[in-house]
């Protein structure tokens, strides 16, 4: 508790802290920066400065949700941050899965009821399990990146209240959907289903890979007491390949847009964020 009372003081967190507005939001907005141009996104990546990334970043660098600081920016982001797609209140969600899942866990750990946003994402399951932001458009078969985003949040949402019977369930599913597949691997013919899920990579935002479905499947099993799923094996094998001769691992790389601040030295040099994940991934998975 000492040293997470630090990160609204010192470091990361407060650097971060002090981009913020007056208003509760970064950069103006929900999901993009005030004023935001799609050539932008184009010419150098999708921005991440806005209130969602910047609210999920301070989750990450653990934030005490009950600080003074952190109550009092959930409660201005509640009173003037609206969604860019339909204009609807920040914490009932916007429509794709990928966002609400971010969502429901920064919620869930600052303390907001999201409940009607995690029975949105247990409706919204497709029939092998997990989601894919493009369900909306059509899309039948669930998306890796879609699903561990969902996961995550319902994850914090059952650590924080208990979750619910949907939300459970919801959350076995979704876990099965990666498990199934080995966590990077197509169903169908065993080949990877992206090579870029074997890249490690800080911070994810909404991306996915191996070490970031790793880490979840950690936090999983101890909250709920079960052990490793044999089935994670190939990708902790690949996890301990690409361990360097000092002990560290390396930054395979990170989404390219704007930030408010880089916190890794770069690609191909080691990171302390893919380092602390991979070490206690180890340390639950050989215990």
């Amino acid at each position: 508790m000492v040293e997470r009372a630090k990160v609204e003081t010192e470091g990361w967190g407060a650097r971060l802290l002090s981009c913020q507005d007056e208003d509760g939001q970064w950069a103006g907005g929900a999901f993009l920066p005030a004023g935001f141009d799609q050539h932008e996104w184009k010419e150098r990546g999708q921005p991440w400065t806005a209130t969602t990334f910047s609210l999920s970043q301070l989750r990450e660098f653990g934030l005490d949700p009950a600080c003074t600081c952190a109550r009092r920016t959930v409660k201005l982001i509640g009173a003037n941050a609206r969604w860019e797609e339909g204009g609807q209140p920040y914490w009932e969600g916007e429509v794709e899965e990928c966002i609400n899942g971010r969502t429901v866990a920064d919620g869930a750990y600052f303390g907001i009821d999201v409940s009607s946003i995690v029975d949105r994402l247990a409706g919204e399951r497709l029939d092998d399990g997990g989601w894919n932001c493009e369900r909306i458009n059509g899309s039948v078969r669930s998306s890796f990146a879609s699903t561990i985003n969902v996961l995550e949040g319902l994850l914090e949402y059952e650590r924080t209240t208990g979750g619910t019977h949907r939300s459970r369930e919801a959350r076995r599913t979704g876990e099965e959907f990666l498990l199934t597949r080995n966590l990077f691997r197509r169903l169908g013919t065993g080949e990877p289903a992206d090579e870029r899920f074997l890249r490690l990579l800080h911070p994810n935002r909404w991306r996915y890979d191996i070490m970031r479905a790793l880490d979840y499947f950690r936090s999983s099993a101890i909250l709920t007491g079960i052990d490793p799923d044999p089935r994670l094996g190939e990708a902790i094998d690949h996890l301990r390949s690409r361990r360097l001769q000092d002990g560290t691992w390396p930054l395979d790389g990170s989404p390219a847009g704007r930030v408010w601040f880089e916190v890794d030295d770069g690609q191909g040099k080691p990171s302390r964020w893919v380092t602390l994940r991979a070490m206690r991934v180890l340390r639950w998975w050989d215990a």
